[in-house]
């Protein structure tokens, strides 16, 4: 072979080994740059993801604290409710208590006295007659019912049992406000 043909083959091959290397170089360039684009735009949107994460996070954490807010400030309406209807019990019972007291004080100094109405069938038969009859009325002379006087320890009873049962009823109409006002 002449020298001619080896100085073009050995060009030819030195062409070909540096435009390989340039293409490896040059292709190995553009991988790596797309490999460092793939990689920041991946970075990014966990970055974006990270954000919006946070933003919901702080969104519910603030619609947990209104809620929060909202169902204090319904549990302070229903205390508020509560005590009111706590004073309203304890104002009626109070007075339940002193008129009970009145009508035991009068009773005691015979400032009053307790009768109860005779059945006229019964106190002709049984031949009573010691009973007190009730003023006629101021249109008519006929006279009233026939009453009978209670002994006072018997109306003292009596009132005590009453005042037991105004106490009842009392407490009774305040347990269904409350559970009327709790079950809103």
């Amino acid at each position: 072979m002449p020298m001619n043909w080896r100085i073009a083959l050995l060009a030819v091959a030195v062409g070909l080994y540096t435009g390989g290397r340039g293409a490896w170089v040059w292709q190995a360039s553009e991988y790596g740059k797309r490999l460092s684009d793939q990689a920041a735009d991946y970075v990014q949107q966990l970055a974006d993801k990270d954000r919006a994460y946070g933003r919901e996070r702080e969104e519910a954490s603030a619609a947990a604290l209104e809620h929060l807010a909202e169902q204090k400030s319904q549990r302070k309406d229903l205390e508020d409710r509560l005590q009111e209807q706590g004073k309203t019990h304890w104002k009626e019972m109070n007075d339940a208590q002193q008129i009970q007291a009145r009508l035991r004080d009068r009773l005691a100094t015979a400032d009053m006295r307790l009768s109860i109405l005779v059945d006229a069938g019964t106190s002709a038969a049984s031949g009573c007659d010691g009973g007190m009859r009730e003023a006629a009325c101021t249109g008519g002379v006929v006279h009233g019912a026939v009453r009978a006087r209670l002994d006072p320890a018997h109306a003292q009873r009596i009132i005590g049992i009453t005042d037991d049962g105004d106490r009842g009823l009392i407490a009774l109409k305040a347990c269904q406000a409350y559970v009327r006002t709790v079950s809103k």
